[in-house]
């Protein structure tokens, strides 16, 4: 015979856990409609003062808008700029930073394009005297 394994009842410690999860969830489900509605009363109230005022709040809140923008571009590039070198100076250190291997590997591959490369031309240059020297041949035979 087959046994079945026996259905477990939720404990009291599993059944406080529901009952406080759902009881902070309807209580902040309650508060963000009290914040919504009374978001679109004081719209409502202010609207006709934000019209009055327009000429010069727009302007301002622009002006705002571009100098905060400013600032948190600004910070951010210098954050950017603070981990790019600590970056460079834990890859100089030898500590091997995250994304090393990609940077070596990059390294090595152009490394070798640019002497592959400088073989190229070096070919070129050889290929491009003996033909100007063959191109010069004939002129100085029929002179």
């Amino acid at each position: 015979m087959a046994q079945r394994p026996q259905e477990s009842s939720p404990d009291s410690r599993q059944a406080a856990r529901f009952l406080t999860a759902a009881t902070l969830g309807v209580l902040l489900l309650g508060l963000s409609g009290i914040t919504l509605t009374g978001t679109v009363l004081a719209l409502i109230i202010a609207t006709p003062v934000l019209v009055l005022f327009s000429p010069v709040l727009v302007p301002g809140g622009i002006v705002l808008f571009l100098v905060t923008t400013g600032f948190l571009f600004s910070g951010g590039c210098g954050v950017a700029a603070l981990v790019a070198l600590s970056w460079i100076y834990n890859y100089a250190a030898g500590k091997h930073p995250p994304g090393a291997d990609q940077f070596d590997y990059a390294r090595a591959r152009i490394a070798s394009k640019a002497r592959e490369m400088k073989e190229r031309a070096k070919d070129y240059g050889q290929t491009g005297q003996y033909a100007q020297q063959k191109g010069q041949e004939p002129t100085q035979q029929a002179s």
